[in-house]
């Protein structure tokens, strides 16, 4: 544990003193890269980070990749928000490759499709000509390789680092690119987890760049908006750091419980714990494990205030479901249903996941 504790002061510390040469750069980028992926995390309201130990730790916490249980396990997920407006979808893959390491190549894509581009529509005589609509997609793509290390010398902490490629467009009108590194950390001790994710480290940079012709300048300036030039942005640190417990229930069952805490660098944010440079979050997951078969799952957090049309100050929070299924120790089925707070309204998400095993492990 205080190696744990050593390893996230130094990557603490190396925030503290990149942090202060970004003052004036727009942050709160790259929002898709934690919307989380997996129906058992997701089940378990993302609180994550101390016991993922399969192919999706490539995003939750690179350490975890030691724990695959075959050479080569695969993940795929699929879920749709707004109402099928917007897509997002996850591949993973993470191979052995070695006896004491592992490695991962992720990706992830957050897009809307079909997107109408009405910029043309008015001809030069101030008719309308429906026939020069066009459509375009606006993508945020995430590109994750992963690294992980047993080090037994160390008790057999388990050590992770991501390097992260983010490729962000707007039809052909607008892209960026972006480069970032994470880093994560796993320690067991009798039935206690424990584990740290740095996210972002090193602050992440989007460089974006605009292709705009006369026309849609001039479309921009006719219609009052200021005309995009290139420019950068960031993505600050934030830092997870978990721990969770094993308890056995009975001959065929069992349950475990995590509580990850989520700490934010880039100001106040509508979370449990506020600050004006530093914000907290706790996610809180329960897993209950029937002969490592069946699984039923929960969670709560997204903790936040709200004022209602009273002007009455609400508390609200975000608890998930979510069960999964193991089938011949080949695929595993994963299910979840987030957002099911607020009932009034029922903005349901459906999440599956699906995760293969290729030459599992003996025993495993």
């Amino acid at each position: 544990m205080q190696k744990l504790i050593k390893i996230a002061t130094i990557f603490l510390s190396l925030f503290f003193i990149s942090e202060k040469t970004h003052t004036n750069t727009p942050i709160h980028s790259n929002e898709f890269m934690y919307i989380g992926v997996g129906g058992r995390a997701l089940g378990m309201s993302s609180g994550f980070v101390s016991i993922t130990n399969d192919v999706t730790s490539g995003y939750w916490n690179p350490a975890g990749l030691i724990n695959i249980e075959s050479d080569i396990q695969v993940s795929l997920m699929h879920s749709q928000y707004f109402s099928g407006l917007a897509s997002y979808d996850y591949g993973a893959i993470a191979f052995n490759t070695a006896e004491n390491s592992s490695f991962a190549i992720s990706y992830l894509r957050f897009g809307v499709d079909d997107i109408p581009d009405t910029s043309e529509l008015i001809e030069s005589d101030g008719s309308i000509n429906y026939d020069r609509i066009r459509s375009f997609s606006a993508a945020d793509n995430g590109f994750i390789i992963s690294y992980a290390k047993l080090l037994p010398q160390y008790d057999d902490l388990k050590v992770g680092v991501n390097a992260k490629i983010i490729r962000r467009t707007a039809g052909s009108f607008a892209s960026a690119w972006g480069f970032g590194i994470d880093v994560g950390a796993q320690y067991s001790y009798n039935d206690w987890l424990f584990g740290f994710s740095g996210k972002d480290i090193t602050t992440t940079f989007n460089a974006w760049s605009y292709s705009l012709d006369d026309r849609m300048k001039d479309a921009f300036i006719k219609t009052g908006n200021e005309i995009p030039s290139n420019s950068t942005e960031i993505t600050l640190p934030r830092f997870v750091f978990g721990t969770a417990k094993n308890f056995n229930l009975h001959e065929n069952f069992s349950a475990l419980l995590s509580l990850d805490m989520i700490m934010t660098t880039d100001g106040r944010r509508n979370v449990l714990l506020k600050g004006d440079n530093i914000s907290a979050e706790p996610n809180l997951g329960l897993e209950l494990n029937y002969k490592d078969l069946v699984f039923f799952r929960s969670g709560v957090g997204n903790i936040q205030q709200y004022y209602n049309t009273s002007g009455e100050r609400i508390r609200s929070f975000q608890p998930n479901i979510g069960v999964g299924v193991v089938i011949r120790d080949n695929l595993a089925i994963d299910y979840a249903m987030t957002n099911i707070g607020n009932t009034s309204i029922a903005l349901y998400s459906n999440i599956f996941s699906v995760r293969f095993n290729l030459n599992p492990r003996e025993g495993s």
